[in-house]
């Protein structure tokens, strides 16, 4: 007879039963993680099988075990038999063979589609739409924002989590309120960009992007329309200095000189959304000589700003709506009317749109319906000839407002651009300005450029949607309305924040 190394009350079905499901589900456990660290891409949401469901079972079994021994133990103390585990199976008798053939092949069976369920589970929690529809109202802006983005074809996991299982575990422990949040109705409207909690740039934005060996220029052209009855349009054309960090591919600088691997520039940020950037330090990492830049209003408390977390500066400071983005008024109606969805015959629909577009209304049925009564009302008041000889201008120019208010307005999550600040250019944002100011200076009395030539050239600007004057070298800017030198002593924010 086997000897038993635990007293005997836990040699009974129940405690057995637990005993087995704890180990299949710790060795399930062990394996996943296994598979976890060892494959190079393993998926973003293993981590949901491994710490989340199947510590579930372990628990149980585990339970299990105790309580058969306390159910056993009474039963021996009422003079009950102690409980049986033997049972033996004769093949020789057809009944018991029938029935351990059809068991054996019916648990085949189950465990062929568990393993299809388990595989279809993991495709479909890293999916797009279980993280976009899964709380529908809750991320229906930043659902839709991404799919009119340039990262539509990229998976939410692949940025917001990536692959291993630590930044899964932490991704999940930052979202474990968020998830109360939405059961009791009680989150935040608009939900808080997570910056703190963001993986750095280096493990998710460049296993794609390689700033180290992005080189020379690319031309961008922006068309801009005044706001005046003929909706005059205004093209601008620049040459922006990509530049990067490799110097064989190419003179190392430019706008990706932030990125480049021979530096490190850190900063000090006294607001959760990082606009305001009141230090900011330069370390050659070739030479070890660290330049400190400290705004001019931020002298006299810079020992205590320096005591504050720093942050490294990462793709994510400059392209912080890379998917997510809202674009403003100003935007959506200029793009509307440079691509002809919204026509340039329409005297003032540039001024008009944006005022419709500006309005906070409390519902987008409300916006699509105010929308459209307002243009109406002043078209047929101003111009009810225009609309008699082209009626077609008017119900497309609504159909298009419309639609471009409901892919970057939702006013039950009160989203909208001006609530999210987006760092790239520096128009409707401080954007660059938050360092590039000018006002930032170094104890040896260097500054922190805001000379529009450090990060790109202007081609050629006008009226004129083809060039007359084009200079490579750049040619000093021009505002399309008369405001003197007001645009080159104040940001341009403080014009076009409510744009």
């Amino acid at each position: 007879m086997t000897k038993r190394r635990l007293p005997g009350i836990f040699y009974n079905p129940l405690s057995v039963g637990g005993a087995a499901l704890a180990s299949v589900s710790l060795l399930t456990i062990v394996f996943l993680t296994l598979v976890e660290v060892l494959q190079a891409h393993s998926p973003a949401y293993i981590g949901i099988v491994s710490y989340v469901i199947l510590p579930v079972p372990l628990v149980i079994g585990l339970l299990l075990i105790p309580l058969g021994a306390l159910r056993e133990r009474r039963r021996l103390r009422r003079g009950q038999p102690a409980s049986k585990l033997s049972f033996t199976v004769d093949l020789a008798v057809p009944h018991q063979r029938n029935v351990l053939t059809a068991f054996s092949s019916i648990t085949a069976i189950l465990l062929l589609f568990t393993a299809y369920g388990s595989y279809r589970t993991f495709e479909w929690t890293e999916s797009v739409e279980f993280c976009g529809t899964t709380c529908h109202s809750v991320m229906e802006p930043e659902h839709t924002a991404y799919q009119n983005s340039p990262h539509a074809r990229v998976k939410c996991v692949d940025c917001h989590v990536g692959p291993g299982a630590g930044w899964y575990v932490r991704s999940k422990l930052s979202g474990a309120y968020q998830v109360y949040a939405v059961l009791a109705n009680v989150y935040p409207r608009p939900i808080p960009t997570p910056i703190k909690n963001l993986r750095p740039a280096q493990e998710t934005c460049e296993q794609c992007h390689w700033p180290s060996h992005f080189a020379a220029e690319k031309k961008y052209v922006n068309t801009y329309f005044k706001s005046d009855s003929a909706n005059t349009r205004w093209t601008v054309a620049l040459l922006m200095k990509i530049g990067g960090g490799n110097e064989d591919r190419g003179p190392a600088g430019g706008i990706h000189w932030h990125m480049n691997i021979a530096n490190e520039v850190t900063y000090v940020a006294t607001d959760d959304q990082r606009q305001t950037i009141p230090v900011v330090r330069i370390k050659s990492r070739s030479t070890g000589v660290t330049t400190e830049f400290v705004a001019g209003d931020a002298l006299e408390g810079a020992d205590t700003l320096r005591a504050r977390p720093w942050a490294s500066m990462d793709c994510i400071d400059c392209h912080n709506r890379p998917s997510h983005i809202y674009r403003p008024p100003a935007r959506i109606v200029d793009q509307s009317l440079a691509r002809s969805r919204v026509s340039t015959a329409l005297p003032h629909i540039r001024e008009k749109a944006m005022e419709v577009l500006k309005l906070d209304y409390t519902t987008r049925e409300a916006a699509t319906d105010s929308i459209a009564g307002l243009l109406r009302e002043f078209y047929e008041r101003e111009y009810p000839q225009l609309l008699e000889s082209q009626p077609a201008l008017l119900p497309a120019a609504i159909q298009e407002l419309q639609a471009q208010y409901g892919r970057n307005f939702f006013p039950r999550m009160k989203v909208r651009w001006s609530v999210y600040p987006n760092n790239i250019g520096h128009m409707t944002d401080l954007g660059c300005f938050r360092c590039h100011d000018g006002n930032h200076r170094s104890a040896d009395g260097r500054v922190i450029s805001k000379d529009c030539n450090s990060c790109h050239t202007l081609l050629y600007q006008g009226t004129a949607p083809v060039p007359q004057t084009l200079s490579v070298a750049g040619l000093p800017f021009e505002h399309p309305e008369d405001v003197g030198d007001a645009w080159n002593e104040a940001p341009c924010v403080e014009c076009h924040s409510g744009q």
